[in-house]
């Protein structure tokens, strides 16, 4: 039975992805926040797709220099589901990162900065356990110092968005 979206003005059945999984078919704005029916919104990052980590790492940079951090974590997300077991607990604290970044670039500050803190120690938790210094060309050390800092400002600008793009991390370290 379908139900009336103000929104729409019509009677409507639930969206679906065409799986026919129930999907949010609202468009979004680049921090993914979702946007009218109707409204120009972002290309929404593809779900599910699985890539190689330097694949990975190197979309997920791209998206988080042009401001889109909500659509990085969508990547590491796929190798985070995608991925060896024994690398999921990585992929799902990088995944944090980038949530962090969402929530501070929308002024989210208790979301922000705890995701961004809780990301910082899981990247450092599976390094220090997988005794791998640089995965993949990551810079676990620097990514945590960025996100612990970037927590820090958030807090302390009690809720002030950032620019996603300007406090956007270098995955690989600085350039």
């Amino acid at each position: 039975m379908g139900s009336t979206s103000p929104e729409r003005g019509q009677a409507a059945a639930r969206d679906r992805d065409a799986e026919g999984r129930a999907r949010n078919a609202r468009p979004r704005d680049g921090l993914g926040r979702p946007l009218p029916y109707g409204a120009d919104g972002v290309e929404r990052q593809p779900e599910g797709v699985v890539r190689t980590p330097a694949e990975t790492v190197a979309e997920a940079q791209e998206l988080l220099d042009a401001g889109k951090p909500f659509h990085a974590h969508e990547v590491f997300e796929d190798a985070w589901k995608s991925g060896p077991e024994e690398e999921r607990a990585l992929w799902r604290g990088l995944a944090q990162l980038a949530v962090g970044l969402t929530h501070a670039a929308r002024g989210n500050v208790t979301g922000g900065a705890r995701l961004l803190r809780r990301g910082a120690g899981a990247v450092e938790d599976w390094v220090a356990g997988a005794g791998v210094e640089r995965p993949y060309g990551l810079d676990p050390e620097a990514l945590a110092a960025w996100a612990r800092e970037l927590a820090d400002d958030v807090e302390r600008d009690g809720g002030r968005p950032v620019d996603a793009r300007e406090r956007a991390p270098r995955l690989r370290g600085a350039a």
